[in-house]
């Protein structure tokens, strides 16, 4: 990977969901741009060949074991970072799942599933983040940084994703509601809404007949490039957003258009 145009020299990146997709990159990306990397997941395995990979290629990574749906698993695996390599800086909560279905064939069990991965997750890995960056005194450093995975869904509608997308929609209010609570006390929240990109997680949708009209659907009927997300990333990571919090922001090639 080239080096990234922002630097995150000095900083130290926990990650959820890292063992594969958007969390992945974001752990290569964040660890080109000279970031210590965290990866957290429930796939151990995965997020330690990932932290292999990075050291091997001269980063700095931790692999820690991490179910966003377990406060003690959130605060143990911040526990693990503090210990290795010190108070997180910067937190990507991106931890997400989908549980794909008409709203009326959807298991309740599978809804709550997305609802206890995608909100609650989310919010208790935030705000652990916050209680260590304000313990370590963020407020007089203000270089906390807390962003949040989002997605377009949160800005459309469709059939089929109903329990997603209305936490996408759900995570980018929190972000906002983060914000200005702890704007006073040095940390910046920011959401990043990707569009449709081809991951591990529904590769086999896109490769099918109904994947395939969906992409002809749009504007300019084309997956987006996970790169696409690479500089607004490390932006709301780097010193450069200092004056940037409670935003959102769409990278999606115009697919919600």
């Amino acid at each position: 990977m080239e080096r990234p145009r922002y630097s995150l020299e000095g900083r130290i990146a926990l990650i959820t969901g890292a063992s594969s997709g958007l969390g992945a990159h974001f752990a290569r990306l964040f660890a080109a741009a000279g970031a210590a990397v965290v990866i957290g997941a429930r796939r151990v395995d995965r997020v330690a060949a990932l932290a292999d990979e990075i050291n091997a290629s001269g980063g700095k990574a931790l692999a820690v074991a991490l179910d966003v749906t377990d406060e003690a698993s959130i605060v143990a695996a911040f526990d693990a970072a503090e210990a290795a390599v010190g108070v997180p800086d910067v937190v990507v909560a991106n931890a997400g799942i989908v549980a794909a279905g008409r709203s009326v064939n959807l298991a309740a069990d599978a809804m709550r599933r997305v609802v206890d991965t995608n909100f609650n997750g989310v919010y208790l890995t935030a705000r652990e983040g916050a209680r260590r960056m304000i313990a370590a005194g963020s407020k007089q450093s203000e270089r906390g940084r807390i962003i949040l995975t989002g997605s377009i869904t949160a800005q459309m509608t469709a059939t089929g994703d109903a329990a997603y997308a209305a936490t996408k929609l759900a995570v980018q209010h929190l972000g906002r509601q983060f914000a200005r609570e702890w704007a006073r006390l040095g940390i910046n929240v920011n959401v990043i809404q990707p569009g449709y990109i081809r991951t591990e997680i529904d590769g086999e949708w896109f490769d099918s007949e109904g994947g395939k009209a969906q992409i002809a659907s749009w504007p300019r009927k084309r997956l987006t490039e996970i790169s696409a997300l690479d500089d607004m990333m490390l932006f709301f990571a780097s010193d450069a957003s200092r004056q940037v919090t409670g935003t959102f922001i769409s990278l999606d090639d115009g697919q919600s258009l």
